[in-house]
């Protein structure tokens, strides 16, 4: 019976502990900090925040939108048809495109079912050898598509 009563002590410790530790944590801000500065999940409480930048319901925004952050600045971007929120592709030489131009030689264009969507490169085929024409999408200093990111308030 005393074993009993050292237990539940001891779980009513561990879970009062716990509360008083979550409010501090939710006072944290999300930026700055290091750990976020790589794309990922929307967190509970910026959902909100993120659907309104983006126009998008909730729904949405916790499960097809990122943040990060840059500094001070919380940004965000949802993916959407040709969207893509990781670091982009700038490699002159795609595997992709390579293989569309070998099946559609000439093809004054190669579609990003082909190339990929974080391409910032205008592809084309010189014959059966796919080339990289003039970027089209600008890059963050950070490596990630400028115009699909948006700062979130």
């Amino acid at each position: 019976m005393r074993l009993t009563s050292i237990v539940i002590v001891f779980t009513i410790l561990i879970a009062a502990v716990l509360m008083v530790m979550q409010p501090a944590a939710a006072l944290e801000p999300y930026c700055p900090n290091p750990a976020h500065a790589k794309p990922g999940n929307v967190p509970g409480d910026l959902i909100g925040a993120v659907a309104r930048t983006f126009q998008i319901d909730n729904y949405s925004a916790r499960k097809v939108a990122f943040v990060r952050c840059v500094g001070q600045k919380l940004m965000g971007c949802y993916i959407g048809v040709n969207l893509d929120c990781f670091k982009a592709e700038k490699s002159r030489a795609l595997p992709g495109a390579t293989a569309w131009c070998r099946e559609h030689p000439g093809s004054r264009i190669i579609p990003m079912s082909a190339t990929g969507h974080d391409t910032i490169y205008e592809w084309s085929c010189n014959g059966r050898r796919a080339v990289a024409g003039p970027a089209m999408r600008t890059v963050d200093p950070h490596g990630y598509i400028a115009d699909n990111w948006k700062e979130i308030h």
